[in-house]
């Protein structure tokens, strides 16, 4: 490929990159561009050229094809930007190039970097806006989401993988809401998430489904469709959840060798909701020791402590903690190392936490399949990351209660 340029054209472009020095550059990506198009367009000639079995003027015995010109298109190229070709026709209509994809009009490497920044939390309106920069021609959002859905197929696989090999000894259950168009109107829905925990304490995320959290039919259906999967339930042993309705209730039907723990933070704001605002902080310290006493002997001795304290002038809130109270401490039989991780939630909190921050930026999810395609990108990124983070092996921090001591 050559770049032709005369004495008085780079005398020109010299005195006008004085001025605006990344001009050249302009000038270079627009012959670049032009000279592509060029080799292009002579190579699909070359290619009708073998088709037809004979040079042009050339003569040929027996049935012979002819050339029938050629129509302009466009193509754009990673690194290069859109180029226009010439593309020829026979007189058959059989000729069929090779060169360039047919009915596709940018590089397959651009749809893959347009998927993979729509995956990382851009929307597809901000990479509308921002191909024409990045890859020299712009792409509607329709094309943006279209090059995302490539990835769709990858993404229910791995939605629906096999768990056969999987070894879960303890499972997190919640659910996190979504802003989704559905049916040309905008709904809240809900998207059912469940993280397990292998026999070498690594975590990894077994399922995401569309579905009412409040619902337990939803959930029953959900753990069926884990075990369909090929999860033993007879290796689970403990399932961690917040407490929502029926969803406890399913779990043990469902997991008949596990015990329930009841996330301890979730517990202590009912509790605490319930409690007037000068008392607040006073049973929030008092809740602590419970939580985190030495033994399920002194979680309870605590217990007691403040069910005597508090049951004349608290006698809500005293309830609240007694209907939750073994649940909140079957921790306690488990090893005392993973105690940190299996008291609450906070790791499918995190996750959730991550889904969040990384949809914002495009307020409305445009769908469950998109939906499903961004946990999917999030959830793997958190298993790497996971990969050195095994529950209970990490190192002491400020106490997870802290949280419901931020009264209101």
């Amino acid at each position: 490929m050559e770049l032709k340029v005369s004495v008085a054209e780079a005398i020109a472009l010299i005195k006008e990159v004085e001025n605006v020095p990344a001009k050249i550059f302009e000038y270079i990506g627009m012959n670049v561009q032009k000279e592509v198009g060029a080799f292009l367009t002579n190579l699909m000639g070359l290619e009708l050229t073998d088709h037809i079995g004979r040079d042009r003027y050339a003569r040929k015995d027996g049935p012979t094809d002819y050339r029938n010109g050629s129509y302009s298109r466009t193509f754009c190229i990673k690194g290069i930007g859109e180029v226009e070709v010439r593309v020829p026709r026979d007189r058959d209509g059989d000729f069929k190039t090779q060169v360039l994809p047919r009915s596709q009009r940018y590089d397959g490497r651009i749809a893959e970097d347009l998927a993979a920044m729509y995956v990382a939390g851009i929307s597809t309106r901000t990479l509308s806006l921002l191909t024409k920069r990045l890859i020299g021609r712009s792409l509607s959002a329709q094309e943006v989401s279209a090059a995302a859905g490539e990835l769709k197929a990858a993404v229910e696989a791995w939605r629906v993988r096999n768990l056969s090999r999987e070894r879960i000894k303890y499972i997190f259950a919640d659910g996190v809401n979504f802003r989704m168009r559905i049916g040309g109107a905008i709904e809240l829905v809900p998207v059912l998430v469940v993280i397990g925990v292998r026999e070498d304490g690594t975590k990894l995320v077994l399922g995401l489904q569309a579905g009412d959290k409040e619902s337990a039919p939803t959930w029953r259906q959900f753990f069926k469709d884990l075990k369909r999967r090929g999860l033993d339930a007879s290796v689970v042993t403990l399932g961690i959840m917040d407490g929502l309705p029926g969803l406890e209730k399913v779990f043990a039907e469902e997991f008949a060798h596990a015990t329930i723990q009841r996330c301890q933070v979730h517990v202590a704001r009912n509790v605490i909701a319930k409690v007037p605002r000068k008392l607040k902080q006073e049973v929030a310290d008092d809740l602590r020791s419970i939580f985190y006493a030495s033994s399920k002997k002194k979680a309870y001795e605590f217990a007691q402590t403040f069910a005597a304290k508090w049951e004349k002038d608290l006698p809500s809130a005293v309830k609240c903690l007694a209907n939750s109270l073994d649940a909140c401490l079957a921790f306690f039989s488990f090893p005392e190392e993973e105690w940190i991780s299996i008291r609450t939630t906070n790791v499918i909190e995190r996750l959730n936490k991550e889904f969040k921050r990384r949809t914002k930026p495009m307020e409305i999810v445009a769908g469950e399949e998109a939906c499903y395609l961004l946990l999917a990108f999030i959830s793997l990124k958190m298993e790497m990351a996971w990969q050195h983070s095994k529950i209970g092996k990490v190192r002491p921090n400020l106490p997870v209660m802290k949280k419901f001591t931020q009264l209101t």
